[in-house]
């Protein structure tokens, strides 16, 4: 239980981290509070295939590919955790992230989805994974910029 915790708690740290987030949140912004607009959805297309895959892809748990803005900050929260996570290797960085995506879809449990996430994020020094702290941080790097309803 000590690990979940412990993990739990790595995990949300990491994500204040990557935000950004330095103060408490308050319930009336700061009249100096920079305010970020939503990210725009991207365009649907109106090819039958295109939508086909598409609803497949959404069937089978996979979330779209992130808009450009998202990928670039999804990107850049991973290379602060680690640069050797991306590598130089954006699509597969991205990829690695949808599948995560998938396979937590239907696990719920937090540690198994931390070991999930060393697995899979890996490179040529860290064949085993980046150990489960760094981990815990991809994993909300995933989850916050990949599939925030996956929680």
């Amino acid at each position: 239980m000590r690990t979940h915790r412990t993990i739990t708690l790595l995990a949300a740290a990491g994500l204040l981290a990557l935000t950004g987030c330095s103060e408490a949140v308050t319930s009336e912004p700061k009249p100096d509070a920079k305010v970020v607009a939503p990210l725009s959805a991207p365009q649907a297309s109106t090819d039958p295939e295109a939508l086909s895959s598409a609803a497949a892809a959404a069937a089978a748990g996979i979330p779209p590919s992130p808009a450009p803005e998202q990928r670039i900050i999804y990107l850049a929260a991973l290379n602060k955790i680690d640069p050797e996570i991306v590598s130089g290797k954006d699509d597969k960085a991205i990829s690695r992230g949808l599948s995560q995506c998938q396979s937590m879809k239907d696990q719920k449990d937090p540690t198994k989805r931390v070991e999930s996430t060393n697995r899979r994020f890996i490179s040529p020094n860290h064949p085993d994974g980046f150990g489960p702290i760094k981990a815990a941080f991809i994993l909300a790097a995933v989850q916050t910029n990949l599939c925030p309803t996956y929680y």
